[in-house]
């Protein structure tokens, strides 16, 4: 079998809050599932692959947004066929605001996103900080921590991962939080989310082997302290 080909987008620029973990979780789950991995990046200036299996990106501050959104623009082509191709993608707070329409700053800054999710995101006033619980309908409660002053609101061709309650999660008002399309998932969730949501972190290796050409055959893992870990973030004031 080839490798499941993993790419991080914008490592150097876009991976705050522990984003990183995300892609140590899925390299090393492939592993474990008994996949060979290879582990790509892209930052601005680089060539972007040819092919890939899946892609993650993490969170960054207005000013990383600014230094990466001429090469995001440069490479957006690709990344729309890519995920109408159904290549799967976690991207994570600033790429997941990136990933859609704009974003607005507190400033009046306008980042232009690449469309990928129809989501239109603006600076609020102040800070959502805090442990947030998702209710999913695919992967059950989805656990992480947000920390984003943007404020995101979906269009009719995206829907959200799941629902708050009480929480900030996109705007605060609506209930939501996050944004699907194809296979592509944003969300506001640090974490890093998908060390202790391996229902989710599994969801996505499946659509990544799948694009491989591959069968998804499972091992049975021991997920105990990752269910540890989400418990006890669910059970922690904000």
């Amino acid at each position: 079998m080839s490798a499941i080909k993993v790419l991080q987008l914008y490592p150097r620029d876009m991976s705050i809050y522990g984003d990183r973990g995300n892609t140590l979780t899925l390299t090393k789950r492939l592993g474990w599932h008994g996949y060979e991995v290879e582990l790509l990046s892209h930052n601005p200036g680089d060539q972007l692959p040819e092919q890939v299996d899946i892609l993650v990106g993490g969170g960054g501050q207005d000013s990383a947004q600014e230094r990466i959104q001429d090469d995001l623009q440069k490479v957006a082509p690709q990344l729309r066929a890519w995920a109408s191709d159904g290549v799967p993608m976690l991207v994570i707070c600033g790429l997941y605001q990136l990933f859609g329409h704009e974003f607005r700053t507190v400033g009046g800054e306008v980042i232009p996103g690449i469309d990928v999710l129809d989501a239109h995101t603006v600076g609020g006033p102040k800070r959502l900080i805090g442990n947030l619980t998702v209710e999913t309908d695919d992967f059950g409660k989805v656990v992480g921590y947000e920390n984003h002053s943007g404020l995101t609101t979906l269009g009719s061709q995206a829907r959200p991962l799941g629902r708050v309650s009480g929480e900030w999660g996109n705007n605060g008002t609506d209930g939501t939080e996050g944004a699907r399309a194809h296979n592509v998932i944003g969300t506001y969730l640090h974490g890093s989310v998908l060390p202790k949501n391996p229902r989710l972190a599994d969801w996505l290796l499946a659509r990544a082997v799948e694009h491989a050409g591959q069968t998804w055959h499972p091992a049975e893992l021991d997920d105990s302290l990752a269910i540890a870990a989400a418990k006890v973030a669910m059970s922690r004031p904000r």
